[in-house]
Order: C-alpha cells, then structure tokens, then sequence
C-alpha cells in the first residue's frame, strides 16, 4: 500500500515521505496512529503545500538555533550538583535530563533533553564537555561541572 507519512516514523522515513508499506502495516498500525494517510493525487498536492511550509519553518529554526547557540557559549560553566559518596563516587550518573535542568537553573534557555550528547555515562565529579544538536546544522558546545551536593 502506498501511504504518505504525516510524522516522522523511525526506520521508515520523515513527515511528507511517500513510502511503500505492507497493507497490514498501514492498515492496523500507521494509519490508526495518524502516522499516515492513503497516498491519493489530492493528498500529494496537500503533501507539497506541507513541504512548502517546513522550508520556511525551517529557516526560522535555523536562525533561532544559531541564537540558542550563543546563549548556550555565552553561558560559561554550567554548575551540576549530584549526591555523592564517601569515596566521591555518585550515586547513579548525571543524564541529559540533569545537564537541561541546571542549564534552566542557570538561567540559560529551555532544551530538550534529546538534544544534548553526553559522552558515555558519566559518573564521577569535575568537569565536562557536553554538546547540544539544535538543528541538524547547528551543533553548540559548552562545560559542565558536577560537584558534590551540599557544597
């Protein structure tokens, strides 16, 4: 069955693709969703009006990533405090949702947590580089650093 994908669907394709699916697939799951829609000429048409409207979005978002992306470096280092033990070993390990809540706190700009790249698990104090996808062609980086709570 030929379907056009109105959301982005992992291993299939983006929002606007006109992909080839099984008939059960479309059927009992991506059209259900709203994943999708039966690919038809209007719904083509309706397709590039979409696509038209992404491009300018897009160029908006590129400008707005570049402006999160100063904010971000113009922020310096970004403090993070986690509970730790005896021997200085944290309990557990900092996530990406620690790193986007202390840079709130830190008076920088809201992120999504899926954006941030951390380098392994990080489970030890000090310092760290951490970097910030914002847009498939901005790429922002900044410091961390994760001290004992209570310090």
């Amino acid at each position: 069955m030929k379907i056009i994908l109105t959301s982005d669907v992992s291993g299939l394709g983006a929002s606007g693709d006109s992909v080839e699916v099984r008939d059960g697939y479309a059927r009992n799951y991506l059209l259900p969703q709203g994943m999708a829609i039966v690919a038809t000429k209007g719904a083509e048409k309706q397709v590039e009006s979409i696509r038209r409207s992404q491009e300018n979005r897009r160029v908006r978002d590129l400008e707005h990533a570049r402006e999160l992306q100063q904010q971000l470096q113009n922020m310096g280092m970004v403090q993070l405090s986690k509970k730790v033990s005896k021997k200085g070993k944290l309990f557990g390990s900092i996530t990406e949702s620690d790193v986007t809540s202390a840079v709130r706190q830190a008076g920088g700009p809201s992120l999504d947590k899926r954006s941030i790249e951390l380098k392994g698990n990080v489970k030890s104090l000090g310092k760290m580089a951490v970097g910030v996808r914002l847009h498939p062609d901005v790429y922002a980086s900044m410091y961390v650093e994760v001290n004992p709570a209570g310090s």
